[in-house]
């Protein structure tokens, strides 16, 4: 069991027979009063996002949850990985994958969440290399500081990159943020 003061982002609780991710927590000590901690939890089943309050010495059940090496192999109505420890193919619908799916490339590497037997949703890696597959060209003179440019990458998603980005090269993205991170030279 958990106690209060264990709370912190990406905890997984199990509350009312459901699985829960910490999205946010912030500890309330009050003038008056027992201190407690306000919480915002995500449903991993759902989706649904709940404000929670717990009071200091309330006990959290931990969530059955277990999490599985797998690589992504393809998408069509879901996403389909393969268990790297015995290459049983998985499925996933899209719902549970999310936002990830504008990460996924083909043969990454992921870590499958199961809830009691059954894949709710997937941990990327911090960063993926993309390619840019659509860019306006750099204007040559244009150097104001910081000013950057869209660019769709090779998954299909969009960042802003520098002006002086072209097609075809890589960038490193932050999955967490969605955000450019550095260029990356590929041989």
């Amino acid at each position: 069991m958990y106690e209060t003061s264990d709370i912190r982002k990406g905890l997984r609780v199990e509350i009312d027979n459901n699985p829960y991710v910490v999205i946010d927590f912030q500890f309330v000590k009050p003038g008056k009063g027992n201190a407690f901690t306000r919480t915002r939890i995500k449903n991993m089943l759902t989706g649904a996002v709940l404000d929670r309050t717990f009071k200091t010495g309330e006990k959290l059940k931990p969530a059955n949850m277990e999490d599985k090496a797998a690589q992504y192999l393809y998408k069509d109505s879901a996403c389909h990985f393969m268990d790297t420890s015995n290459y049983e193919q998985l499925e996933v619908s899209m719902d549970q994958v999310g936002d990830a799916i504008n990460y996924l490339v083909e043969n990454m590497e992921v870590n499958l969440s199961f809830y009691n037997g059954r894949a709710i949703g997937i941990t990327l890696p911090n960063f993926v290399i993309l390619e840019i597959v659509d860019t306006a060209p750099g204007e040559k003179g244009n150097t104001v500081t910081g000013a950057t440019k869209p660019a769709t990458l090779s998954t299909g998603h969009m960042v802003y990159v520098p002006l002086f980005f072209a097609t075809g090269e890589f960038v490193k993205v932050d999955t967490r943020t969605g955000e450019y991170v550095e260029r990356v030279k590929v041989k």
